[in-house]
């Protein structure tokens, strides 16, 4: 015989489940489900990196060409000793929508490089002056080399760093950050930005291992680069602040168009294809209006 009471519990006991289940993954994404395991580590979680104003940010955001040309100078007399770009070509430096360096300058500029080239006729390889063609040729032979230099730390790649990186806004913002065209596509250039000028003492109850230096922006708060950084070490012909916040964010915007070479040509088609659409919707609107409009319903 049917039980009716036992049925329904059974339902009822689905139902609760079904509805704990959803408020835990409410509770979850809204971050207020508990600490995480990092933060209750005193000193070992990584502050949010700050928010800063880029030339490239928004629909209609653009390189600021004069940035680039000044960050690439930060990038190859500070970064290039220890970090590559090996996704990038010299002749990129020169291409519409980047730094657009003069032909003749970044030809003389890949000629003070050596790549490594070969075989040759007798199977070896050597090296010759580096071309346009080439791309930028590592500080080091191969990862190991790397870190026997940094006490096994290694400096990595820069060349997407600045899409790489990101971090997460929280509730409400990274609802607006899943809307294309809504999203905040700065949190790389921000976070290096950060984590160049965030260098500081430790406090008294951070213990660093030898080689570790404090760094509030970084995972850990702890990071192997020494501060690569400093006023005036790098000499501007342009009269722009010779100071670590301007190197920090030139340096960034340089890393920026590394990792988005084509970031103006694709918001410009965005923006083409926006207004399209709209034109089109219009035009089905009116259309259906002038068809139906002596259409009894």
């Amino acid at each position: 015989m049917f039980d009716r009471r036992r049925h329904r519990g059974s339902e009822i006991w689905k139902f609760s489940m079904k509805s704990m289940g959803f408020w835990a993954i409410v509770l979850m994404t809204l971050g207020l489900a508990g600490p995480s395991p990092a933060s209750d580590v005193p000193n070992r979680r990584e502050e949010p990196p700050n928010r800063y104003d880029w030339s490239f940010a928004g629909v209609f955001g653009r390189y600021d060409k004069a940035q680039m040309r000044r960050g690439f100078k930060v990038y190859k007399e500070v970064c290039a000793s220890c970090h590559s770009i090996k996704m990038l070509a010299f002749r990129n430096l020169s291409e519409p929508g980047g730094p657009e360096l003069p032909v003749a300058d970044v030809a003389a500029l890949a000629a003070s490089y050596k790549v490594k080239d070969g075989p040759n006729a007798a199977g070896e390889y050597f090296e010759r002056p580096g071309r346009p063609s080439d791309r930028f040729p590592p500080p080091f032979a191969n990862e190991q080399a790397a870190r026997a230099a940094f006490a096994g730390n290694y400096p990595p790649d820069m060349s997407v760093l600045a899409k790489a990186r990101g971090y997460s806004r929280g509730f409400p913002l990274f609802l607006f950050d899943a809307l294309p065209g809504f999203s905040y596509q700065e949190h790389g250039v921000d976070y290096i930005v950060s984590l160049m000028e965030g260098y500081a003492d430790p406090p008294p109850e951070t213990d660093l291992p030898a080689g570790q230096f404090y760094d509030p922006y970084m995972p850990g708060r702890r990071i192997g680069m020494p501060p690569p950084l400093a006023d005036g070490v790098v000499a501007y012909d342009d009269g722009y602040p010779q100071t670590i916040d301007q190197y920090a964010k030139d340096v960034a915007a340089f890393l920026m168009w590394s990792a988005e070479p084509h970031l103006e040509n694709r918001k410009k088609i965005g923006r083409g294809v926006v207004s399209f659409l709209i034109v089109f919707a219009a035009l089905l609107y009116f259309t259906k209006r002038k068809i139906w409009a002596n259409v009894e319903h």
